[in-house]
């Protein structure tokens, strides 16, 4: 899991990092970093999928919140006795509190 982990969040800094960087207009020196590459690279996704460029990083933020919550779900459907137990305790810990004699 550590690995689907790890595969799922390097593209996700890699991708955020060059997306704030450059609209931000922080090159450092780097073309590929600048705003005017950053305004070319969604003007031409946009071209090709004939949509506004400007909704492209939202819908990337959109595509990149469903793919957490999909591994999230499996992240807990894998260790729902752990999660279980645990809930199980704080019930427990909150009943116990709930029904000790208020001073």
């Amino acid at each position: 899991m550590r690995y689907v982990l790890a595969l799922w969040l390097a593209p996700l800094v890699l991708f955020w990092g060059w997306f704030f960087l450059s609209i931000n207009d922080m090159n450092f020196g780097y073309v590929i970093m600048t705003r005017q590459f950053n305004l070319a690279i969604f003007e031409i996704y946009g071209e090709v999928l004939g949509i506004d460029p400007a909704t492209i990083p939202w819908m990337m933020a959109k595509a990149f919140a469903l793919d957490t919550a999909i591994l999230l779900a499996i992240w807990a459907f894998r260790r729902r006795k752990l999660i279980a137990e645990k809930v199980r305790g704080l019930r427990q810990r909150y009943r116990s509190a709930e029904s000790a004699p208020s001073v």
